[in-house]
């Protein structure tokens, strides 16, 4: 549909959210006369979600803020089994305590981008271990197994592409699509939910739910499929040369979230200020015609407001500010990333390789050594020429400190304890 006439899928629509849908005109209907119940599931296979989470996210937010709630499940028990789709191989078995404490690490984030409560449109967190855990396997095949064809599984490309490989799906994962189905049949009777929302590569999956609800009895069930991200360089967003880009403070901070965006590409920026911001199209529109070096103001712009809502304004504009400092004037900024290291190390010098590789900088001394070759290493802003050379508390500045330098935008201070 070109135009639609509830605002919340207008404004997915127009921002870029939208890659599918199961019914269009319906499911513009029923925004445009209820309050929707939608939810997103997350699978707790790590202590944070990354960037490539924040689009679920912000589906949710957007949801709510047209009016509507947003439900944010946790899969804790799914999470036992692993969502197989689109993997070559099968998921490491997570032990119960482990996805407990993922999980609490998730839930973390979402504050910061939806309100929840006891209100009509505020936000609700459930975790499907409370309906999963305590099924009755006989009476679960019973009641619920015997509305799956295989022959239809068989056909998503979820698992087709896994057995056209030749690569072995277990009957532990070939179970994990009608769980999901089910949570999609229980959130309906538990909540009212009628919309389930998600990645593209959860197509199979969240239509496997229509399909149970209609057998089960529910009103009709919708879906809404966002697009896999990609950077325009092909990347997959939620990484970077560091790894992933979490979105917990305590694995990464908000001066090193800032640079992530800082450092988006120029194609990119656009799409993700549509994406990742709250920021009026009128707005994103004229960043985004920015060109040549002008396009680096709409990326500071992505970068500060993008890491506002998830670490808040002060923080956001700190790490701008600590950007502008050390990038605009060559300042060492007290809020850069930083390591300690033992006064006893530093007085009998530790080899720059080393010392790089500590500090994050590199990911070996191979690594840090063809960083030296090429220019890119420096030490208190002075290129290091010598692989075999030793930083000793001889370089420690007025501030106390020792800057390292990888190019032009990764920069940690070395702090003597």
């Amino acid at each position: 549909m070109s135009e639609f006439k509830s605002d919340f899928l207008r404004t997915l629509s127009e921002r870029g959210f939208i890659h599918q849908t199961s019914d269009d005109s319906g499911l513009d209907e029923l925004f445009s006369k209820e309050t929707v119940t939608a939810y997103i599931g997350f699978d707790p296979t790590a202590p944070s979600l990354h960037v490539g989470g924040l689009m679920q996210i912000m589906m949710l937010h957007w949801l709510q803020k047209t009016g509507h709630r947003p439900v944010a499940l946790m899969g804790g028990g799914t999470g036992m089994i692993g969502d197989p789709s689109f993997k070559d191989e099968a998921r490491k078995l997570l032990t119960p305590d482990t996805i407990e404490e993922n999980i609490n690490g998730i839930k973390k984030v979402f504050s910061n981008y939806l309100t929840f409560g006891e209100g009509k449109t505020d936000a609700v967190m459930v975790n499907n271990a409370d309906w999963l855990l305590g099924l009755n396997y006989v009476e679960f095949l019973r009641d619920v197994g015997r509305h799956f064809s295989v022959n239809r599984m068989l056909s998503f490309d979820s698992v087709k592409l896994r057995l056209d490989r030749e690569q072995s799906l277990s009957f532990l994962e070939f179970n994990y699509m009608i769980l999901q189905a089910y949570d999609f049949v229980e959130l309906n009777k538990r909540l009212g939910v009628r919309l389930q929302m998600g990645g593209s590569d959860q197509w199979g999956n969240i239509v496997n739910g229509i399909d149970l609800g209609h057998r089960m009895g529910t009103p009709q069930l919708y879906a809404v499929t966002s697009p896999l991200l990609t950077t325009a360089s092909g990347a997959k967003m939620g990484k970077s040369v560091d790894g992933a880009v979490w979105l917990n403070p305590d694995l990464l901070g908000a001066y090193e979230f800032w640079q992530f965006w800082r450092n988006t590409e120029d194609a990119d920026v656009g799409r993700f200020l549509k994406l990742y911001t709250t920021l009026p199209m009128d707005e994103i529109a004229k960043l985004a015609a920015l060109e040549g070096a002008e396009i680096n103001e709409a990326k500071k712009v992505l970068a500060t407001e993008v890491t506002a809502m998830l670490h808040g304004r002060e923080a956001a504009e700190k790490a701008a500010e600590t950007a502008r400092k050390t990038f605009e004037e060559g300042a060492h900024a007290a809020e850069l990333p930083s390591i300690h290291v033992p006064r006893k190390e530093l007085d009998e010098g530790i080899g720059v390789l080393a010392l790089f590789v500590k500090a994050g900088l590199a990911a070996s001394n191979g690594e840090a050594r063809r960083h030296v070759k090429g220019g890119a290493l420096k030490v208190n802003d002075i290129q290091v020429n010598d692989d075999r050379a030793t930083v000793s508390d001889s370089a420690l500045n007025a501030d106390g400190v020792i800057k390292l330098s990888v190019g032009r935008k990764k920069h940690v201070l070395v702090k003597p304890r």
